[in-house]
């Protein structure tokens, strides 16, 4: 049986077993091999900044994420993304996200809406990742582990698990997961956590020449980003669904869902 017959078959068992409601200690012990790569130091707990009165949308943080992922360049997907908000003065609000972003917004605006700067009451630019949230509503839902979340916080996804039924997508509230068209399985940011377990800082944090993007270390009281989210006005996105995110913003302006 080759590598991928052997893959599928196990799929298809997996789902039988989730099927016949095995218990979940069961499916838990089915990801183990995922989970034995996970972080041990109970002294981390990673966080991620954004500083939204610094992005000024040249898309070189989703370039350099879909790089460093190799997510194919030609697909209107991506990890992380800019949203451009324009608010008007009577009120009317515009989002777009050309090209998820990736290119700036210069000469992009598929909305094809031109504001003249007199009808508009403030802009800004808003960089979208993965939350990676304290109590994670994608783990909740994926019926056989290969969504869980790391000893510091981090939620990966172990594709050799996943079967790609989308469970955890219906189930963000952020609509920050896809199915990675070749791979066929749930895709989304993970704070590059390849790079960040080896002392590195995520692609897009790297590519930011503005300081928008931190990754930080809520754990350490020393710490650059903690001390900001500690001591300034900060928010996060849709706080009222309960799922705890750990990515916060400066300068979120409440139109911004």
């Amino acid at each position: 049986m080759n590598k991928h017959s052997r893959r599928d078959f196990l799929k298809a068992g997996i789902i039988t077993i989730a099927g016949m409601s095995l218990p979940l200690g069961a499916i838990e012990f089915l990801a183990s091999e995922a989970k034995a790569d996970i972080a041990k130091q109970s002294n981390i707990r990673w966080i991620f900044l954004v500083d939204s009165t610094k992005c000024i949308g040249c898309g070189m943080c989703v370039k350099a994420c879909q790089i460093e992922n190799e997510l194919p360049y030609h697909i209107n997907l991506a990890r992380t993304w800019i949203e451009r908000y324009i608010i008007k003065k009577d009120g009317k609000m515009i989002v777009d996200s050309p090209k998820q972003g990736r290119d700036g917004f210069i000469r992009n605006n598929p909305l094809g809406i031109e504001v003249p700067n007199v009808d508009i009451a403030k802009g800004m630019f808003v960089p979208k990742l993965c939350n990676q949230c304290d109590r994670p509503l994608c783990v909740e839902v994926c019926p056989v582990g290969a969504t869980y979340k790391t000893s510091d916080g981090v939620v990966l996804v172990d594709r050799k698990w996943c079967i790609g039924c989308s469970a955890c997508i219906s189930n963000c509230p952020y609509s920050i997961r896809f199915i990675h068209p070749i791979l066929h399985v749930a895709e989304k940011c993970n704070f590059c956590y390849h790079r960040i377990t080896r002392g590195l800082q995520p692609a897009c944090v790297d590519a930011c020449a503005f300081g928008a993007r931190k990754i930080g270390n809520i754990h350490n009281p020393d710490d650059p980003v903690t001390k900001i989210v500690k001591t300034n006005r900060v928010t996060v996105l849709s706080p009222g669904y309960n799922s705890k995110p750990q990515v916060y913003y400066i300068g979120l302006s409440h139109e911004v869902k």
